[in-house]
């Protein structure tokens, strides 16, 4: 049986990705589990104090999480097995080891906090987790709601080799969702001898996947790929965090952090 698991810090940003991974998990048949970390209180000093304070945070994150976790039972109509976890811990540490028992069809995550310390915190684990889990993880942005997942975009460069592409992982996205997929290439503007052979060679790659190629210049700005998506309307924009380079620049440095946090598409990062 697939699992999607929802991280979650209990925010706006947070509830909304949980709706979305409650949509997704129906259409697919799949479970969901709730998960929640929260930070074990840093008061040695005074052990009394640091163990109430430990109970207070679990006792809060295990009432926040089986009120979630009813709301969504009840949006499904009782149609979809939920089951809960909260741990004690670094938020990455304890995603990972998750992941690793449980092997998840997908990770959802909410792409930012509603409030500034929020933004600042869950979107630092968004932006982390993409780039080092090694699970598929969808980011879903604040006021996005989950509809038929039909078109797909995948975001590729001739800098990176098409070796890495997951094919075996797109291909199952594109089954479960019946959905099409749409190769976003960034390139520079004119076509010399090597970028037709490499042009070649990923056609050949995944001609299996029969997608539609969309080529933009390089030397547009660097958020023309997202703008692309978002203005033909696609659903799902996968992007691969494994591939430096381009997929570097375009997602993780400091400037382009907020167009990806604050992005009207959602965004999976998907490692080969």
């Amino acid at each position: 049986m697939k699992t999607i698991l929802l991280a979650t810090d209990f925010s706006l940003a947070a509830k909304n990705a949980a709706k979305f991974a409650l949509e997704m998990a129906l259409k697919i048949k799949a479970d969901l589990l709730l998960f929640h970390a929260y930070q074990a209180t840093d008061y040695y000093s005074e052990i009394p104090l640091a163990l109430k304070v430990e109970d207070i945070k679990q006792d809060n994150a295990d009432k926040s999480i089986a009120k979630l976790k009813e709301q969504l039972y009840i949006e499904s109509g009782s149609k979809i097995h939920i089951e809960t976890l909260v741990k004690s811990g670094g938020f990455f540490f304890e995603l990972n080891n998750l992941c690793k028992q449980i092997n998840p069809y997908v990770v959802i995550m909410g792409s930012q906090g509603t409030t500034a310390a929020e933004r600042l915190l869950f979107g630092g684990h968004t932006i982390y987790a993409m780039k080092h889990l090694k699970w598929p993880i969808i980011t879903v942005p604040l006021g996005i709601s989950y509809h038929h997942i039909k078109k797909i975009g995948l975001v590729c460069s001739f800098d990176n080799t098409v070796n890495d592409i997951p094919i075996d992982k797109i291909k199952i996205l594109l089954d479960d969702f019946k959905a099409e997929l749409h190769v976003l290439i960034n390139n520079k503007e004119k076509f010399d001898q090597e970028i037709v052979f490499k042009s070649g060679i990923l056609h050949e790659t995944l001609i299996s996947l029969k997608p539609h190629y969309h080529y933009i210049a390089k030397n547009k700005n660097k958020d023309g790929i997202i703008e692309f998506a978002e203005k033909n309307h696609f659903d799902l924009l996968i992007i691969q965090p494994g591939n430096h380079g381009f997929m570097e620049n375009l997602i993780f440095k400091s400037h382009t952090k907020e167009m990806v946090l604050h992005s009207h598409i959602p965004i999976l990062a998907l490692h080969s």
